[in-house]
């Protein structure tokens, strides 16, 4: 199975019940494709880091599919749709796989700290002379 993030920034002009509206029908295309959903944030009203189409601020959402195909379909309908500003869709199991492989290859080694000078050997001591 491949996991898929789905991140979209909706118009501020899309009133609450579009934008669930919009949700849903992303979950159902999604959905409809093979994949399942693992998680959903509504990231809510923000601020965007420059202005797309005259607009300084957008609606945020991310989804986490599971799918053994690909979401085609889903960037299709975010591309038609006026109302979406931006779309990302971006493999994340391939990037799991390959943090797993070097954690696996690159074991963590346990750092040993040599000990303080001053304590590792002690101090000539002055031996009283008879």
């Amino acid at each position: 199975m491949r996991t898929y993030e789905v991140l979209f920034i909706l118009s501020p002009q899309v009133t609450e019940e579009e934008t669930t509206t919009l949700i849903a029908e992303f979950k159902r295309v999604a959905e409809s494709t093979g994949a399942t959903l693992k998680s959903e944030d509504a990231w809510g009203r923000r601020r965007l880091a420059y202005p797309i189409q005259k607009f300084n601020e957008g609606i945020y959402h991310l989804f986490v599919f599971e799918s053994a195909g690909s979401l085609a379909e889903l960037d299709r309908r975010m591309k038609n749709s006026d109302r979406v500003l931006r779309h990302m869709i971006v493999r994340t199991d391939l990037d799991l796989k390959r943090a797993d492989k070097l954690a696996k290859r690159n074991p963590k080694k346990e750092r040993v700290r040599p000990a303080p000078a001053s304590a590792a050997t002690p101090a000539a001591e002055e031996v009283p002379q008879a």
